[in-house]
């Protein structure tokens, strides 16, 4: 089952959160800090959503998505940030779920497309990206801190 992350359920989250973070080796991981920008998204935030994936109650995935814009095709896209499901529930279709979950509610809030980056070593998440009916890109992700 998905549902919207909120304030009645984001204590729940924080967890996958922080294995998310260790997953990609995050050295500065805050619980509060995590609390405090993940409380800023929901279905009616123009910043984006959070949803959570439950098995038999117990939260076992997420996946965050962001609005930003895009010059190339002047137009709002969806940014699917964050998706990650617990080891032990890998390979279940979850990821799946949750993508086509995040891709509905991106058309809904007028995006024209749902885009995602994931590193190079992540090979298990390509196979499920490339199962899907995308294109993969050939531009380069680059990163400048401020």
């Amino acid at each position: 089952m998905i549902e919207e992350v909120s304030e009645t359920n984001l204590v729940e989250v924080l967890p996958l959160i922080r294995a998310y973070q260790e997953f990609y080796k995050v050295t500065d991981i805050s619980d509060d800090r995590n609390s405090e920008f993940f409380a800023q998204f929901g279905e009616s935030s123009p910043a984006g959503c959070q949803f959570i994936y439950r098995e038999e109650g117990t939260a076992v995935g997420f996946a965050t998505v962001y609005f930003s814009f895009t010059t190339s095709i002047t137009a709002k896209v969806a940014v699917l940030n964050d998706l990650y499901t617990l080891p032990n529930y890998r390979g279940k279709g979850i990821g799946r779920k949750l993508i086509e979950h995040c891709r509905t509610y991106a058309a809904k809030s007028g995006a024209a497309r749902l885009q995602w980056v994931t590193a190079p070593d992540n090979e298990q998440a390509q196979k499920l990206y490339e199962s899907l009916n995308t294109g993969k890109s050939t531009w380069h992700f680059y990163t400048y801190n401020t």
